[in-house]
């Protein structure tokens, strides 16, 4: 259980950082250019690493992982767009109500919904503060992001079961690339300065994370996973005043810290399922029935 927490944070320290690297990235690749670059990269990485057999897999296989695909695109395409319009933190935490609910779903059990609604306190505090001053159609993406953020969460699961080790996560990342392509392929991009941050983010928001997360999987509950994950607000906040200079007002803070408060509280009551007596490595966290 303890390596499985660790997991999920180091992932999550990994990715809000690799954000925050990617938003200095926006000024010469842009957004969209930023998604593609960082996609490719990874999914080069890991495929060589990784080196997935295309035979042997079922259609329920393949279906999988083009899930996996389509969440891991539409997961990054909208958040890079969110943070391209609005400071990291408040992008993180309304994307975070993604897997919150989620983890509120999975749980059945009343306590969940207390700290739900302890989550969805701090997102209205939030909102009274900031989202005034925040723009419109980043806000949208961040939301938007959240509901990828939770299909990605779904569909990781269940590539964990179909495919040993890493390789379905290096399957769907081959597909997501080339679901970015249209949108963010540009010539610039093979600058050196752009191909060297790029692939800075690409290892730290995306192979090292999904890795991280893929064998967290295998160890948590996906209700725990899914709150564990709601801890990114926080981080958010720090790689954002760290990196990008992006400071939140005090009310702002305490809306993050509820969130982050509810994120807590929904790990101490949410209890283990059952497992299988299967090895790490074949034996991924399985979604309740």
């Amino acid at each position: 259980m303890r390596a499985g927490v660790g997991l999920v944070l180091g992932g999550a320290m990994s990715v809000q950082f690799g954000s925050a690297v990617a938003a200095l990235l926006f000024p010469r690749a842009g957004a969209a250019g930023v998604v593609t670059l960082r996609l490719l990269i990874a999914a080069v990485l890991l495929l060589v690493v990784c080196r997935p057999r295309p035979r042997g897999h079922s259609r329920g296989d393949w279906a999988v992982a083009a899930g996996f695909g389509i969440a891991l695109a539409g997961m990054n395409t909208l958040f890079y767009q969110a943070i391209d319009r609005i400071p990291l933190g408040p992008a993180v935490t309304l994307e975070v109500l993604g897997p919150l609910t989620l983890s509120v779903v999975a749980a059945r059990r009343r306590a969940s919904w207390l700290w739900a609604g302890l989550a969805l306190a701090g997102v209205a505090l939030l909102g009274y503060q900031g989202f005034g001053r925040l723009d419109p159609a980043g806000s949208a993406f961040a939301l938007g992001a959240g509901v990828m953020w939770a299909g990605y969460i779904v569909f990781s699961a269940r590539a964990g079961q179909r495919f040993p080790k890493a390789d379905g996560l290096a399957l769907a990342m081959g597909a997501a690339a080339l679901l970015s392509l249209p949108l963010g392929a540009r010539p610039h991009l093979l600058e050196p300065v752009t191909l060297g941050l790029g692939t800075v983010v690409a290892l730290m928001s995306s192979v090292l994370p999904y890795t991280l997360e893929l064998r967290a999987l295998r160890r948590l509950p996906t209700s725990t996973f899914a709150v564990l994950m709601s801890l990114g607000p926080a981080l958010a906040v720090l790689a954002g005043w760290t990196v990008l200079g992006q400071r939140l007002s005090a009310l702002e803070l305490v809306a993050v810290a509820l969130v982050i408060a509810a994120s807590v509280g929904a790990v101490r009551t949410s209890q283990p399922t059952p497992r299988p007596a299967l090895s790490p490595e074949t034996s991924p966290a399985l979604l309740p029935d």
